[in-house]
């Protein structure tokens, strides 16, 4: 096998590797946040039963404050991880309201 075709052929299976490592990645997401969503539904529950508001900004900015902290300790842009939170938080809310209707 030509020097070529051996480099490619080797940059395949990192390639490959590294795919796998995402669809790994993936799927743990996905049942983390199910997991997440499961107990934040409960919540929502808990909190419409004692007729609490669907939102708790204090609650929601510590949690801003400490997960940028968690995303330059991972190396990840704090301001993706920022986003990424304040759409996890909107669709609680979302859904709490649900339960208060």
């Amino acid at each position: 096998m030509p020097l070529t075709e051996d480099v490619t052929a080797r940059a395949a299976e990192v390639l490959k590797g590294h795919r796998e490592s995402i669809d790994r990645l993936d799927a743990i997401l996905v049942y983390t946040l199910g997991e997440r969503f499961k107990h934040t539904q409960a919540v929502g529950k808990l909190k419409a039963e004692h007729d609490l508001p669907p939102s708790d900004p204090a609650r929601e900015e510590t949690q801003i404050a400490r997960l940028e902290e968690l995303a330059q300790a991972a190396d990840l842009d704090p301001e993706f991880a920022k986003k990424f939170l304040n759409f996890i938080i909107q669709e609680v809310i979302r859904h709490h309201r649900q339960h208060q209707g």
